[in-house]
């Protein structure tokens, strides 16, 4: 009989800043592997000791101070530790480790992209639109079974947002973004959890702006958060949860936990 593993991905938004509630999350969902993304905090600084003290003692980071960063944390052993520099300029957004099981975990955040969905005018949107580029180039090349999770910034389907019409010229939802994020996805056959669990057009948002006054009336959700799984996977795929009462949490970040369970 198999073992379950439970792997969660969260963007953090300040891991130090939003420790309760991170300690909260492992308490309720005791999670194995955590993944998390703009941790906001240089290795040095990072609360590595709250994590050990929960069980968490195997960890890789990739902090940066101020910006950025990702940290995996893991009750289950963690080797061959790996970081791409995707967006070729030294920001820390990856992070990867192999498990026992002989899988690969990828943590990943994805540049926002800017405001102007141009990359003339703005260095920002080209930035993240080859960071994805570097992305599929590495998918194509890619042998072995890998989950990729994290903040990709991208909402790909036209039910992955609160209105396709309002955000086709908004960043995160433009028709160039999703072409590229599409691309990443066909590079190596990539399941999306997410959707597998709950088809479109089903709703299923991860992120809500903090410009909104009441998130839950007007709920102008966008689904940027992701769980893809090699195709070698598909069997193994248990569960997926978008952990959504989390962005009611007291200081939350604006993006809410994924949860996914694989037979290992």
């Amino acid at each position: 009989m198999g073992t379950t593993l439970k792997i969660a991905s969260w963007n953090i938004n300040s891991v130090r800043a939003r420790t309760p509630i991170v300690e909260r999350l492992l308490k309720e969902e005791a999670p194995d592997i955590l993944c998390l993304q703009e941790t906001k905090a240089h290795n040095d600084v990072f609360p590595a000791s709250f994590f050990r003290e929960h069980g968490y003692v195997h960890q890789q980071l990739n902090g940066q101070k101020m910006h950025h960063g990702v940290a995996i944390v893991s009750k289950v052993p963690l080797h061959e530790p790996g970081a791409h520099d995707w967006q070729d300029n030294g920001e820390a957004r990856h992070v990867g480790a192999r498990l026992d099981c002989g899988i690969r975990i990828e943590n990943v955040y994805v540049p926002a992209g800017g405001d102007i969905p141009d990359r003339t005018v703005n260095v920002k949107f080209g930035q993240k639109l080859d960071f994805v580029e570097r992305m599929t180039r590495w998918s194509e090349k890619l042998r072995e079974p890998t989950l990729i999770v994290g903040d990709f910034n991208i909402a790909p389907l036209e039910c992955d947002v609160w209105s396709h019409k309002a955000l086709l010229d908004v960043v995160s939802h433009t028709p160039v973004e999703v072409d590229a994020l599409t691309r990443l996805q066909q590079a190596h056959d990539w399941i999306d959890i997410g959707r597998t669990f709950v088809p479109a057009p089903e709703r299923c948002f991860t992120w809500w702006s903090y410009r909104s006054p009441d998130w839950t009336k007007n709920d102008r959700g966008r689904r940027l958060d992701h769980m893809w799984a090699s195709p070698a996977l598909r069997d193994v795929l248990a569960s997926h949860q978008v952990l959504e009462p989390c962005r009611a949490w007291t200081r939350p970040s604006d993006h809410v936990p994924l949860i996914c369970e694989i037979q290992v």
